[in-house]
């Protein structure tokens, strides 16, 4: 009897090694888990929000692109359709969730970009140090003449 157990691998105090080995696959999977949930999970959660976000801000005037490809202006907003204006006469009613982004918002001015701000800065100072320069060298041109 002892030669079949010690030829099936089971002794009496192997319980040991198994709690260790169980551990080390629970921790294994714990960290897959977490892997999963910071490169699949929690981006597409931040997508889903920012469309319906998107989706809800959508107003009268504003152009969009279907999920089609359909571009067209909002003519109205209802509680769950978009009606869009493609052509002069033709006019489409869509679910929100068909909107898949918005070209442009009504009234909204377009933001200058920060390199844009800058650029017009160095410039405007360039301006006033070269009409410093012309001025403090016409000064001195006339004491000269004097």
């Amino acid at each position: 009897m002892n030669s079949l157990l010690t030829l099936m691998g089971t002794t009496g105090t192997s319980s040991a090694g198994t709690t260790g080995s169980m551990a080390t696959s629970l921790i294994t999977f714990a960290l897959i888990i977490v892997i999963m949930y910071f490169l699949i999970i929690r981006p597409q959660r931040k997508k889903d929000k920012e469309a319906k976000d998107m989706i809800s801000s959508v107003a009268k005037g504003d152009k969009v692109v279907t999920i089609g490809g359909i571009h067209g202006t909002v003519v109205a907003v209802r509680e769950k359709t978009i009606v869009l204006k493609v052509d002069d006469n033709a006019r489409i009613e869509f679910t929100k969730g068909a909107i898949s982004s918005v070209v442009s918002k009504k009234g909204a001015a377009k933001p200058s970009t920060k390199k844009k701000a800058k650029a017009e800065a160095v410039a405007a100072k360039e301006e006033k140090s070269e009409l410093i320069e012309d001025k403090e060298s016409t000064e001195s041109s006339d004491k000269k003449n004097k």
